[in-house]
């Protein structure tokens, strides 16, 4: 059985909350939205919030990078940027595309960076240059993930397919045909053996990765889009976010819904939720809403 109780609303943005990421210390994590505000925030205060970084156009895309302790900031139309959180400066800026930037997600030395375009870039961390061009699509792609034990990364398009390339060769895998809308959210599970997909379709899916990323399951699982689906640390639970304005937190193990977070219920957001962060401080998760506020939520497993 679950326990769910809302702690704390972090409130300083000025629009929609598209992106949180984690930091270097367990208590602290980053957002960003439609402000162009980067705010560094404390779990244990949640009347401090420090601005650390401040561009001119929305992002979608923020990814933390724990090996230099850098952020990476996708600023639509106008390329990637990595600041220093700490000293609040930026290391890096590069005008790689006039797209909209969705995803960036870090693998070794690589970066997969997912545009609006259709194309997957994959950047040399290191170097911070362009590696390769992958157009699997002429519509957007929008969410990545990668499977370290397959080495394999997953991204999911708004033309509702799935592309699974190898990391190494980059050469396309599996096509993966079932959502009837963009999909919005990919998350391999930890052991590797299963890929979730969340869609704009509202259903969920899960993939069997070991047998050809055949369909699992299929899931009803929200009224209106997925946006986001992301796995408890100690990996015995997921959580899946969405327009429907509630969160939903699923056995990762039998893929059965346990609890419903809403408004209704626990004071929940009153708009769309973008975004979800599990975090290891005291196994809190972190929300972020259109509606400009970010939620934490203690998620307690009673025996």
């Amino acid at each position: 059985m679950l326990q769910v109780q809302k702690i704390d609303t972090f409130s300083g943005h000025r629009d929609c909350v598209y992106a949180i990421q984690p930091s270097e210390v367990s208590n602290r994590f980053f957002s960003a939205g439609g402000d162009g505000l980067v705010v560094q925030w404390d779990l244990t205060r949640p009347d401090w919030g420090e601005v650390i970084a401040q561009v001119p156009a929305s992002v979608y895309a923020l990814a933390y990078d724990p090996e230099q302790n850098h952020l990476w900031l996708g600023q639509n139309y106008e390329g990637i940027q990595v600041i220093d959180p700490q000293n609040k400066q930026i290391i890096s800026s590069v005008q790689l595309t006039s797209a909209a930037l969705f995803d960036i997600l870090f693998f070794e030395n690589q970066a997969f960076v997912a545009l609006s375009d259709g194309v997957v870039l994959v950047m040399n961390k290191e170097e911070f240059a362009v590696r390769k061009y992958l157009k699997a699509s002429t519509q957007s792609a929008r969410c990545i993930a990668i499977n370290p034990l397959t080495r394999e990364v997953a991204v999911g398009y708004s033309d509702n397919l799935i592309r699974v390339f190898g990391v190494d060769d980059l050469e396309l895998r599996q096509t993966l045909v079932s959502h009837t809308n963009s999909v919005f959210s990919l998350q391999y599970s930890p052991d590797g053996k299963y890929l979730l997909s969340g869609s704009r379709d509202a259903h969920l899916k899960i993939w069997n990765v070991s047998e050809e990323y055949s369909l699992y399951k299929d899931v009803v699982a929200h009224l209106f889009a997925i946006n986001h689906v992301v796995y408890s640390p100690d990996s015995h639970l997921f959580a899946s976010c969405s327009m429907d304005k509630s969160i939903k937190i699923w056995d990762a193990t039998t893929f059965r819904l346990l609890k419903v977070i809403d408004r209704a219920r626990h004071a929940g957001h009153g708009t769309s939720i973008n975004k979800l962060l599990w975090t290891n401080f005291n196994n809190q998760l972190v929300s972020a809403s259109d509606d400009k506020r970010i939620s934490v939520w203690d998620i307690k497993t009673l025996t």
